[in-house]
């Protein structure tokens, strides 16, 4: 009994430690929208005590960087500070409906979880976002559907403006800059919800000139899940 118990744990040892190696591992996100468009992609391979966002609670100021603005400056400081493995801005720039982006990355031992978020345009803080997802340890390939997110930094009035963080209004790059209209008044009732939740979408309208919202009604409302993605263990 005694030598059983011994190699039963043994056995659970080497188990563990298994789960633990370093992988050789593909991500590829894919836009599932039919006219919205994603900012540079973070996926980040790390350590199970380490979160990008967590729902229900307060944005980070690295998230708000990146939901407001697009920018995932924050978000790899943070990765690096934490010894994380990233994957970022496979679509050099963004990418467009119904595209895809990936890359390859062998992961450091320990990074077993993949977070990946990339904001949402048009939207004033909206990003799509998949938090601490375990990497599976057996080969093969993997698919997680993924929903939008509102970080809770910004009212969605739905106008234009810098993207800027704690700056109103939506950042209007240029594939965008002819989909969008001008002069919105603001979309009444916007989400004042100040932590990281489910993303209501985009209300829209269907002026150009005026209106309460800048942004398209038959362009760029949506449902989620708003992104795919696939991993690949070899």
């Amino acid at each position: 009994m005694k030598r059983t118990t011994i190699l039963s744990a043994a056995a659970m040892l080497a188990l563990s430690s298994q789960q633990s190696l370093a992988a050789d591992i593909s991500v590829e996100v894919q836009n599932l929208t039919h006219g919205l468009y994603f900012t540079p992609i973070a996926a980040v391979i790390h350590t199970p005590d380490v979160s990008l966002f967590e729902v229900g609670e307060a944005a980070s100021t690295e998230l708000q960087m990146m939901a407001e603005g697009g920018s995932i400056d924050g978000i790899t400081t943070v990765a690096t500070a934490a010894s994380a493995d990233m994957i970022a801005n496979p679509a050099g720039g963004l990418l467009a409906p119904t595209m895809s982006a990936s890359g390859d990355v062998m992961t450091t031992d320990g990074n077993v979880m993949l977070s990946v978020v990339a904001m949402v345009l048009p939207s004033n803080d909206g990003f799509v976002g998949l938090d601490n997802w375990e990497i599976p340890t057996e080969a093969g390939t993997y698919t997680v559907f993924l929903n939008a997110y509102d970080a809770g930094t910004e009212a969605n009035d739905e106008l234009r403006g810098s993207g800027a963080p704690g700056m109103p209004g939506m950042p209007v790059p240029p594939p965008l800059e002819p989909l969008l209209g001008t002069g919105g008044s603001g979309v009444a009732g916007a989400d004042t919800n100040a932590t990281v939740h489910i993303h209501r979408g985009n209300i829209g309208d269907d002026s150009l000139t005026d209106g309460v919202s800048d942004v398209n009604n038959a362009v760029h409302r949506w449902l989620n899940p708003v992104a795919k993605v696939t991993v690949t263990v070899r």
